[in-house]
């Protein structure tokens, strides 16, 4: 079985998929916050890179262990988004030893079409990151400047976020999600992944509920609440609720989630193809 690795540096998390013939052998994630500050500073902060660089280095140690051949890292919106993200990128071709490639919004709405396999063209796939949110349905995708660590620092200041905040972060989800006509949704990524941990079956009613409670608690207690992971508890607020104003704006019950995604998507090209 030829195996591959790849590693998608994320806003908040940098994951890893060993796949052998396109199909997943190994996931891991870690939270490693690399956008935290970008949204205004336009720049990698040295922690979140230092952060990045500790995953990267133990992502390295189970891709020689599982003997993948090749190694892809790519980078969405936060490195596409910083002055300093090209130079991070090839730090980390150097360092590490992967092929490197920053995505375009438009690439990684593709991709996790992809990945995610081939639903019908009145499903929603939405891909809630940290820097920015992918929507596909059939034919149409966008990357919306929108994401769970984006909305939390531009909105999202006081702790626990006032009644105010909260509604200029809804206001400005609302205001850029596009007219699509869809009947069902599949959300992929940490957000989602996140909510189904908390909720069970992610729909609106139980989504709703849990923005409530956790937008109530300061984010000390937050960290502590079961079967959420500490390092996303700050940005969870905001990751629910973009998936809340989602659904509602598209009048859908709730959403299935699939582990399949961006990764997969890259995984499927490298398996058959010699480039990606």
């Amino acid at each position: 079985m030829t195996r591959v690795g790849v590693v998608d540096i994320g806003t908040n998390s940098t994951r890893l998929l060993v796949a052998g013939d396109g199909e997943p052998v190994v996931r891991r994630t870690e939270v490693t916050r690399l956008g935290v500050g970008v949204d205004a500073a336009r720049r990698l902060s040295e922690e979140g890179i230092a952060r990045v660089h500790g995953a990267l280095a133990a992502f390295r140690e189970e891709l020689d262990r599982l003997g993948a051949a090749r190694r892809v890292a790519v980078a969405t919106s936060a490195v596409r988004d910083a002055v300093n993200g090209e130079e991070f990128m090839r730090d980390v071709a150097e360092r590490f030893g992967f092929e490197t490639r920053i995505l375009s919004g438009d690439e990684e709405a593709d991709l996790t079409r992809r990945g995610v396999g081939a639903p019908s063209d009145r499903t929603l796939v939405l891909d809630v990151g940290g820097g920015s949110t992918e929507l596909i349905a059939g034919s149409f995708h966008v990357s919306l400047d929108l994401g769970s660590v984006r909305s939390t620092d531009r909105h999202l200041h006081s702790d626990p976020p006032t009644a105010a905040e909260l509604e200029a972060a809804r206001s400005e989800i609302h205001a850029l999600l596009p007219e699509l006509q869809v009947d069902a949704a599949i959300g992929v990524a940490a957000s989602v992944e996140q909510l189904s941990l908390l909720v069970g079956d992610v729909t609106v009613e139980a989504v709703a509920s849990i923005v409530e409670r956790l937008a109530a608690l300061p984010l000390a207690e937050r960290r502590r609440v079961p079967r959420l992971h500490p390092e996303r508890a700050s940005a969870i607020v905001a990751g629910a609720l973009i998936v809340l104003e989602i659904l509602r704006r598209y009048d859908l019950p709730g959403l299935e989630v699939s582990e399949r995604d961006l990764l997969d998507g890259i995984a499927g090209i490298l398996a058959s193809a010699n480039t990606f």
